[in-house]
């Protein structure tokens, strides 16, 4: 008997007003949070470095990738490197992929300009740096074929012993006839 009293118009009413303004306040909080978003994509679309998130995680990494992007290889591996120390294993594991990336792009980029054993000997050195920050992707999350891909292409480009004496010029250093055609 006691639950048909509060049956009544007056409290389905109450009840209904409440609800529709909770309602009305997630719709209003959904839509200026997707409307943050869009904002955010279109200035990376844009290529700039995004002004709302500035502190955000998505903010800083997605600058880090548009200076690597535009081949400030040192300025994006410093803030990719102050990434890693936070974020989720998948956040990390994309950080450190993409600073394999860099080190490979760079290692790629150093051997072209000289074949002296000085040039030979940085290579090397950054295609290692290369394959360290792969397998420490690969640490965080084990799934991702891209950086498996990436890792394969530096381990056939190093030659299979570290070279002795750095700077000896009988060398044989870094083998650069498996040259991919690009990064995925």
């Amino acid at each position: 008997m006691k639950i048909i009293k509060l049956l009544n118009v007056k409290n389905i009413t109450v009840f209904l007003f409440i609800a529709a303004a909770y309602f009305l306040y997630l719709l209003s909080f959904s839509s200026f949070e997707l409307y943050k978003i869009d904002k955010f994509n279109e200035t990376l679309k844009k290529g700039e470095a995004p002004q709302q998130f500035e502190q955000g995680y998505e903010a800083r990494f997605s600058t880090a990738f548009q200076i690597a992007k535009k081949g400030h290889f040192k300025e994006a591996t410093i803030l990719f490197n102050n990434l890693s120390k936070e974020g989720t294993d998948d956040q990390k594991s994309a950080v450190y992929y993409n600073i394999g990336n860099i080190y490979f792009k760079r290692g790629l980029l150093v051997n072209g300009t000289s074949n002296s054993s000085t040039v030979r000997d940085e290579a090397e050195y950054l295609m290692r740096q290369a394959k360290k920050a792969y397998e420490q992707s690969l640490a965080f999350n084990n799934n991702h074929w891209d950086v498996k891909h990436n890792l394969d292409r530096v381990l056939t480009m190093l030659p299979k012993d570290p070279t002795p004496g750095i700077g000896d010029s009988d060398s044989p250093g870094l083998i650069m006839g498996n040259i991919p055609v690009g990064l995925p």
